[in-house]
């Protein structure tokens, strides 16, 4: 049997997924005819400089490393929790760009967002516009007014898996999670809308656009199943507890803040060769850390601008202080 550890975290692009062991029997599903992976080039953000950035420049720990490839081999999402800057969406980044899974579905997380957001968008009323100022005959179907969302388009069936990002799960409100669970529990769900047009008109397929993409996409009488079941990362602040049975369904990573031996290579993997006060910067960021929040990306932040802007050391100290404010309130009422 092929080895189980397919994520190595070495930001090296590799196609060990296509050696990722048979899933468990309960997490085997069987979509249609496989889709082809996703090319780069249909995604415009997929190939943008910060999130190739991203992606390359992730430091993975033994533990995320040992849970990603728990969550490949089972089939199951990856729930991520840890404080902000920790890297918890980089992850998808980074385990999509090493396993070469196509461009990053991102779906981020509001109050408001509701699990028809996560699958598809319909628009009626532009359907009614075009059947109003254009003859039946051009209107177009009711696929010509639908677009997959982020869950939906992860859901296809590709022969591999696609990387999908669920953003800060833990803003929505309290039913999304459990609306969740049989959709990531099943791999599947059915679009009305395209299920009535194929029992009125008889046909059996209809052609849709899919997330971050102008090309379509053949759905089967209104139903998508999966074949290989997406890496999807559910990322959440801990703002929140969420329902055992959303939990039971979920592989648990918990990030924690970086010590100095993992911050010093956080700032190598973003900045090449950091200035000499990477050292000194590293070390107020650890003391400080210790009275309130703080998130890496305010370390490199100041890392970053304190070596170009030339300034005495003094100077330098106090840009610093002023780029790495507290997130949220301290004991003495400082910070944000």
């Amino acid at each position: 049997m092929p080895h189980w550890s397919v994520y190595t975290g070495d930001s090296e692009p590799h196609d060990g997924i296509d050696h990722l062991p048979a899933p468990p029997p309960w997490r085997a599903f069987d979509g249609g005819p496989a889709l082809p992976p996703p090319d780069d080039t249909d995604d415009a953000s997929a190939v943008s400089p910060d999130r190739v950035h991203r992606a390359k420049s992730y430091v993975a720990t033994p533990e995320t490393v040992r849970l990603v490839n728990a969550a490949l081999c089972l089939r199951r999402p990856l729930l991520v929790t840890g404080p902000p800057g920790t890297g918890k969406s980089s992850l998808a980044y980074a385990v999509a760009r090493e396993l070469r899974l196509g461009p990053v579905l991102r779906w981020n997380i509001t109050s408001r967002s509701t699990l028809a957001d996560g699958l598809y968008q319909y628009d009626p009323l532009s359907r009614l516009y075009a059947a109003r100022d254009r003859s039946d005959a051009a209107a177009g179907g009711v696929e010509d007014h639908l677009r997959l969302g982020p869950l939906g388009t992860a859901l296809l069936p590709y022969g591999r898996p696609r990387a999908l990002l669920v953003d800060e799960i833990d803003k929505s409100d309290l039913d999304l999670p459990n609306d969740l669970l049989n959709v990531l529990e099943e791999g599947q769900y059915e679009i009305p809308e395209l299920v009535r047009a194929a029992r009125h008109s008889g046909a059996g397929t209809a052609e849709v656009l899919a997330d971050g993409t102008d090309t379509p996409v053949t759905v089967h009488r209104g139903r998508v199943r999966c074949r290989a079941f997406p890496f999807v990362v559910l990322t959440s602040n801990g703002e929140r507890e969420f329902p055992p049975a959303f939990l039971r369904r979920c592989v648990r990573l918990k990030l924690r803040r970086p010590d100095r031996d993992q911050l010093t290579d956080i700032v190598r993997a973003h900045l090449d060769a950091p200035g000499g006060d990477a050292d000194r910067l590293i070390t107020r960021f650890l003391e400080r850390a210790g009275g309130g929040e703080l998130a890496t990306d305010q370390l490199l932040n100041a890392l970053y601008l304190t070596g170009v802007a030339g300034l005495d050391a003094d100077s330098r100290d106090d840009l610093a202080e002023q780029l790495m404010p507290y997130l949220s309130t301290t004991a003495d009422g400082d910070g944000f």
